[in-house]
């Protein structure tokens, strides 16, 4: 097989990924009748890939079901043995291995100290899921390539289904998911096609800064990181606003933007950044389903919309994960197996507070 097959294919059975999860949307709504009333404050722990999910569900558990949601520290409690109060928390620990040790201990701990424990996982059998008192499988089958990519859709997909069952709402989400992988597989084609264009121009970069607002945030992480883990590219994730308090100094012809651009209400925060970054002669590519507005973007990586705004993120990573696979074999990398990482990162082994 070679180089980046493995990857590339991954990428392309992400529509067929979620057609799994929604199979077993049951699976979550009961989930969602099980945590019952909202709760005081939600959770969320990760690493990696599974962090940029988290990042996307503060959004999607704030605007559909109205929880107040926030990517936790694990290191207070975990490492420096922090007293926190995790009565009436909801909390939910996501990892697509279910093996990393200080996620596996926060959660055995925020379980001791009365919080509702749920982990999100692609490995039932792991020891998050033992860890945890609800189990929530993101049913994307075997992932191979050490880059993640359809456990991480499959995640944030399943993070927009608790949160519309918990709205009431899960019914329109499922239909709007089902929606979105059918928009993927008939967008797939053809990006690709354009990420491998783009690639060969590309292949003489080593930095670059990757933006986005909102629900978009996270795709924007997600993305830098499939640039730094694959194509060895210093891609730096900062939300559009960011983006002018500091930063905007280190831009030149030399340092791309990257700009994730959604029709809704952020839209206007990512226009003014990339603004400001053309201000500056940096050279901008534009993706997502409002990328035609972004004025005077080099290169455009229009994805389809979707159903319902708030799945967007569903559509937006696809022109960065074929551009990660295209880049990296446009450098002669093999995006299958990055240099110095391996499937399963094991943080050190917290000692017990």
């Amino acid at each position: 097989m070679a180089a980046g097959e493995i990857f590339l294919g991954e990428i392309r059975e992400q529509p067929a990924a979620l057609r799994d999860l929604l199979a077993a949307e049951e699976e979550i709504a009961e989930v969602g009748r099980r945590i019952g009333s909202r709760p005081r404050l939600v959770r969320l722990v990760a690493h990696g890939s599974s962090d940029n999910a988290a990042s996307y569900a503060v959004y999607a558990f704030g605007i559909l079901s109205g929880w107040t949601a926030t990517r936790d520290s694990i290191s207070l409690s975990v490492y420096y043995g922090a007293e926190l109060d995790f009565a009436d928390s909801l909390v939910i620990a996501l990892s697509q291995s279910g093996r990393t040790p200080d996620v596996v201990s926060y959660v055995e701990r925020a379980r001791a100290r009365g919080a509702l424990t749920v982990a999100f996982t692609n490995e039932g059998d792991s020891p998050l899921a033992g860890a945890a008192e609800i189990l929530v499988p993101v049913h994307a089958g075997a992932e191979r390539a050490v880059a993640a990519t359809k456990t991480y859709t499959n995640e944030v997909a399943a993070l927009a289904l608790l949160a519309g069952h918990a709205a009431g709402r899960g019914e329109e989400v499922a239909d709007g998911i089902r929606a979105v992988a059918d928009a993927m597989d008939a967008a797939i084609p053809g990006l690709d096609a354009q990420t491998r264009a783009l690639a060969v121009p590309f292949s003489f970069v080593g930095r670059m800064v990757v933006i986005g607002r909102g629900i978009e945030y996270g795709t924007a992480r997600e993305i830098a990181l499939k640039l730094k883990e694959t194509c060895r590219v210093a891609a730096d994730a900062l939300t559009a606003t960011d983006l002018a308090h500091g930063p905007v100094a280190a831009l030149d012809q030399l340092f791309p933007v990257w700009a994730i651009a959604s029709d809704d209400a952020a839209l206007p925060a990512v226009e003014a950044a990339v603004t400001r970054a053309r201000e500056v002669g940096a050279l901008i590519v534009a993706s997502g389903s409002a990328a035609a507005k972004l004025e005077g973007a080099a290169h455009v990586l229009a994805t389809p919309a979707a159903p319902l705004p708030l799945l967007s993120p569903l559509l937006s990573v696809l022109p960065g994960q074929l551009f990660a696979s295209a880049l990296s074999s446009a450098k002669g990398l093999d995006p299958d197996e990055p240099a110095h990482l391996s499937k399963v990162t094991l943080a050190p082994q917290p000692s017990e507070a």
